[in-house]
């Protein structure tokens, strides 16, 4: 009897696997799948990254997996991701499913939406963070008083070893914080440290191999307790804690003067209240203010993080943009964003940096909006699409050491910036990160004015500082490390800001 139920869901996995192949279309080539399990086999013990780069080197740039019993197309290389992305952008502008967080979003929130739902919200979204201040001199000062606070609290460490993990996470934390609720918080304020270890929480469990598993086996470990069930938790004791904002906002609403992304967003649900097609309800609200709240806190922080423990395992580049910032800024005054442009050395480094740490390696998944035809191959409409950042930012045809950390690939002969094409740790195209100008301006004011102020120490000599990630999935997370922030003498005249 158990022979036969066997040989019967074998058989029915088959049968609907046959149905894929007739009715998918013409995908890229690929490994054949097992029913239900789709390529698990094809698995690599280190994740999806690994596996999908030993595919590539038998399928190509561009080849189909399974992950469980839906098909998944896999485009490497900076042509691939850019025909996708640029050429053929309405076409591959959806978004694609993440098992372990579409049964808690649900497609909703700007990050997730899809169709006329994420249009009207990527708009608003857009508009309302430039008003306040994303991209303009408003948000630079903020900015440089959010440095200038960070730098109080590592002068009060006294030269002590210490993880920066939560102070980077506080310092991004305020700057988005100060767009969406007007608020700025304390670094030690309880509530505040809870959020960010919530938001850290979150992105090692959506960046560990059991998430990238439970792409592969949701339909049996979605009726089991496990991380995913704990990132549910997570997300909600967050959801509250915005829903109690937008209660508050909703009391203290001025129609003639909205403070910030919330209140505006509030405006525009009053305004469209009678449009039975109105995009604007409370779970959008909601879900859009946590992932800009989850991205303008992580991908900042955690890219700073990541820049510190890569420059202390080369100090002499520390030395040449302490160079370039004493003779730029000097020691009594704080870097402005105006300076950027003088430091070519400086900005290459950053650029090195985000290249190189590699952020989301497999970026957040596409799907196609319709049946699309992509190099002779046909894609069903809804077929996820997985552009692989990683091979992009360490695509040999386009950067000369790209296992190396290396600012030279930022840099031409005569020492002046340039822009390599494939330098996308944004993305590109329709889905391009929304706060692209607000990292770039926190990496650069963040950095010149730590290393304006302090010089950096690790426990261990530079050749002992091991650079593997912690996680590496849907994002990458440095290991734990410790460094020591000592005072510079060329910096002690730098003024301190105060906290607003």
């Amino acid at each position: 009897m158990l022979l036969a139920v066997l040989l019967l869901i074998v058989l029915l996995g088959l049968l609907l696997l046959q149905g894929h192949f007739n009715s998918r279309g013409r995908l890229p080539p690929g490994p054949w799948p097992l029913p239900f399990l789709g390529n698990i086999l094809q698995i690599n013990h280190k994740g999806l990254l690994k596996s999908f780069q030993t595919l590539r080197e038998k399928y190509g740039d561009v080849f189909t997996v399974y992950l469980g019993s839906k098909p998944a197309v896999i485009l490497c290389g900076y042509e691939a991701v850019r025909e996708a992305l640029v050429d053929q952008a309405e076409a591959f502008s959806g978004r694609g499913p993440i098992a372990i967080i579409d049964p808690i979003l649900q497609g909703t929130g700007v990050t997730f939406a899809n169709g006329e739902s994420w249009k009207a919200l990527r708009r608003f979204s857009l508009a309302t963070m430039r008003d306040f201040g994303m991209g303009k001199r408003s948000i630079e000062e903020r900015i440089k008083e959010e440095a200038q606070c960070l730098v109080e609290e590592l002068r009060k460490s006294q030269g002590a070893y210490l993880d920066p993990t939560f102070l980077f996470h506080s310092i991004t934390a305020n700057v988005i914080c100060s767009i969406i609720f007007d608020e700025r918080f304390s670094y030690q304020d309880p509530r505040f440290l809870r959020l960010l270890h919530l938001l850290s929480d979150i992105f090692t469990i959506v960046s560990s191999f059991y998430s990238q598993v439970y792409e592969l086996l949701s339909g049996v470990l979605k009726y089991f307790p496990g991380p995913h069930t704990h990132l549910n938790n997570k997300i909600q004791e967050i959801n509250s804690f915005i829903n109690e904002n937008i209660e508050r906002h909703k009391r203290t609403l001025d129609p003639s003067n909205p403070k910030d992304f919330i209140d505006s967003y509030l405006l525009r649900m009053e305004k469209e209240r009678s449009d039975p097609d109105s995009k604007f309800d409370h779970k959008n609200l909601v879900h859009t203010v946590l992932t800009l709240f989850f991205g303008g806190t992580e991908t900042s922080s955690t890219t700073l993080r990541y820049g510190l423990l890569i420059l202390v395992k080369h100090p002499d580049v520390i030395e040449k943009v302490q160079v370039e910032i004493d003779r730029v800024i000097g020691p009594h005054r704080l870097p402005a964003l105006e300076d950027r442009a003088k430091m070519p050395y400086t900005d290459a480094v950053i650029r090195e940096i985000q290249r190189f740490s590699d952020l989301t390696p497999l970026s957040v998944p596409h799907c196609v909006t319709k049946d699309t035809n992509f190099r002779g191959y046909h894609l069903p409409k809804d077929t996820a699409v997985y552009t692989v950042m990683s091979s992009v930012l360490h695509d040999p045809h386009h950067f000369e050491k790209p296992d190396t950390f290396y600012p030279g690939h930022f840099l031409d002969a005569e020492g002046n910036l340039r822009k390599p094409e494939a330098f996308i740790p944004f993305s590109m195209g329709k889905r391009l990160c929304l706060g692209e100008s607000l990292a770039r301006t926190e990496l650069f004011l963040f950095l010149t004015t730590i290393l304006q102020n302090f010089s950096l120490r690790s426990p261990q000599a530079p050749e002992e500082i091991d650079l593997t990630p912690k996680e590496c999935g849907l994002g990458k997370l440095p290991p734990a490390f410790q460094l020591c922030f000592l005072p510079r003498q060329v910096g002690g005249a730098v003024r301190p800001g105060k906290a607003s």
